[in-house]
């Protein structure tokens, strides 16, 4: 009789045991259903660049319109805040490119909602809508809206010193044609767009160098290019320690305002020309632009080399002398050793 109350101590402890494994067990499993619910829920954060590119494939795979873009236009028309505004306009521009039949069927006042984002006071609301408007321009139908904007852009990037903001300007530029009608605005941001050419930042230096190289081929531009005031170590941009993506684009435009000015319409009227002009810099007597070109045709990179040569070729032989072996020594800038 003795060990019938220890046995029944025994038995509480044992279902004391039992409960607590058994409660264990309950909360593991409960665990493991949340888990697994979660996981069969849909992504809450459908920008996500994962999100949008699953659209994509989801839209090619059964042809029909995810209605993204068009649901992040609508959003963007409503109140938000400087960065939920950019983290909308950035999903809009992967939109644009992944969701190609989407993106067609925008209409011009989307992008007039777009442009809109520009007169933001954040830069980085600005900065997104630049690059989605480039985005956007690679729609041939687009071009002449987002045209409209140009102007606009100019001024942004010549009054906001922003590398970022600067490289998405510039790349917009350079992906579409400047109507003429801006052409007085290039005139008064060209200082700015040199100074940009001069700075440190290699990314927003070579899109500035590939729009002036653009501009280089208008008659009614490269007067005011050649004019441009720049600094007395201008020709450290042709120096060969600068990146290779660079020179070239350095030499190209090199090459451009050499034979815009040999050109019978430029040479037509006699220019005057500030000390320190691009002028000068290039192609006045006390320039040393031959001593960096000669170092550069031994460049490790051969589309430097060969865009090298062709800036020695257009500075001996002016387009309108003829034949380029008949050309004659006073059209050269190399002396006879050289």
């Amino acid at each position: 009789m003795c060990c019938i109350p220890q046995r029944l101590g025994q038995m509480d402890i044992y279902k004391g045991v039992v409960s607590l494994a058994t409660g264990a067990g309950a909360i593991y499993l409960l665990y493991k259903a949340i888990k697994a619910g979660i996981k069969c829920q849909p992504p809450l954060c459908t920008t996500s660049p994962i999100c949008i590119a699953r659209l994509a494939i989801e839209r090619e795979r059964h042809g029909r319109d995810s209605g993204e873009l068009r649901r992040l236009l609508n959003s963007l028309e409503c109140k938000q805040d400087a960065y939920a505004k950019s983290m909308i306009l950035h999903s809009i521009t992967r939109c644009v490119y992944l969701l190609e039949s989407e993106a067609s069927a925008c209409t011009n006042d989307d992008i007039a909602l777009v442009g809109s984002m520009l007169d933001d006071k954040d830069n980085s609301v600005k900065i997104q809508a630049l690059n989605t408007l480039k985005a956007f321009s690679g729609i041939r139908k687009f071009r002449l809206k987002i045209q409209e904007h140009s102007i606009k852009v100019l001024e942004l990037i010549s009054t906001i010193w922003d590398s970022e903001l600067h490289i998405a300007g510039l790349r917009l530029l350079n992906n579409m044609p400047l109507p003429d009608f801006v052409h007085p605005q290039l005139r008064r941001v060209m200082p700015a767009l040199m100074e940009i050419l001069q700075s440190d930042y290699i990314l927003a230096q070579v899109q500035a160098i590939r729009l002036l190289s653009n501009l280089a081929q208008k008659n009614d531009l490269i007067y005011d290019i050649l004019n441009c005031q720049v600094q007395s170590n201008f020709l450290n941009l042709f120096q060969s320690t600068q990146p290779g993506s660079l020179l070239f684009e350095v030499l190209v435009f090199a090459e451009r305002l050499s034979e815009g000015r040999s050109s019978p319409h430029y040479r037509a009227v006699k220019w005057h020309y500030n000390e320190q002009s691009v002028h000068e810099a290039l192609f006045g007597d006390d320039s040393r632009l031959a001593d960096r070109l000669l170092a550069l045709v031994i460049h490790p990179e051969e589309d430097v080399q060969i865009q090298a040569c062709k800036v020695i070729v257009s500075l001996q032989c002016p387009p309108e002398v003829g034949v380029r072996p008949s050309c004659p020594p006073s059209h050269s800038c190399f002396n006879n050793g050289e």
